[in-house]
């Protein structure tokens, strides 16, 4: 949760934005667009990692204004996003081949990112493949007379030097087979990605089914991976 609502910021790795312990670098982004979003990241911690005396602290300072999150394990805080059981949802499965792995659920992390090369003077064009259940959302929500794509895709920039420009952030969705409420679905989004600067970068991606950003509340079900990204002058 960005309380900059206008500002998109970079705070690099280090000092200004570290997790500790065993930091600073923690898979954590440094680009933060403005308000909520959901997913962004995960953290790996071990096994032993149970008791409310362990925990881990991100901290952020930005426009010179600290901020101190404590990560830590706890009851009160504990989500499922792989399923909703009222109505048997899950997220969307998302592949960048459309006969490649799938990755499912919120757990985009550094280590598990796909890599691809670019260059200043070319776009890196960006292709998704996703399927999904088609179920709508659980509780009492009532079924919108003109819903949505059965998945949608958010592009964005999680790391980097320089400014990145999707031609469409949010690509159209393009079905291949299925759709509708209550239906499989199988389709494709396309997006082109342009950077200003050479170097390495770190795109994001968010696939929201008929749950909607960040499950709707009921905090499933939506998948998020990442992108990491060379680019040469």
């Amino acid at each position: 949760m960005n309380r900059n609502t206008t500002q998109e910021v970079d705070v690099p790795i280090g000092p200004n934005n570290r997790i500790e312990p065993g930091g600073p670098d923690m898979g954590q982004p440094t680009h933060f667009l403005p308000g909520r979003q959901w997913g962004m990241f995960t953290v790996t911690v071990p096994k032993d990692f149970t008791t409310p005396d362990q925990r881990l602290t991100w901290t952020i300072v930005a426009n010179g204004q600290p901020m101190t999150i404590p990560l830590r394990l706890h009851p009160d805080y504990t989500v499922s996003p792989f399923t909703d059981v009222a109505v048997k949802n899950t997220p969307p499965v998302l592949r960048f081949e459309e006969q490649g792995p799938g990755v499912q659920g919120p757990i985009a992390r550094l280590s598990t990112a796909v890599t691809r090369t670019a260059s200043i003077s070319a776009p890196l064009v960006l292709s998704l493949w996703a399927t999904d259940d088609g179920r709508f959302a659980s509780g009492t929500m009532a079924l919108p007379r003109n819903p949505p794509p059965p998945v949608e895709f958010f592009w964005s920039k999680y790391r980097g030097p320089g400014t990145v420009t999707f031609d469409k952030p949010h690509p159209t969705t393009e079905i291949l087979a299925g759709g509708g409420v209550n239906v499989p679905f199988r389709g494709k989004a396309t997006t082109t990605a342009r950077f200003s600067e050479a170097g390495e970068y770190v795109l994001h991606v968010s696939a929201n089914d008929y749950s909607g950003q960040g499950g709707g509340g009921e905090l499933c079900c939506w998948t998020t991976t990442m992108v990491k990204v060379s680019v040469t002058p």
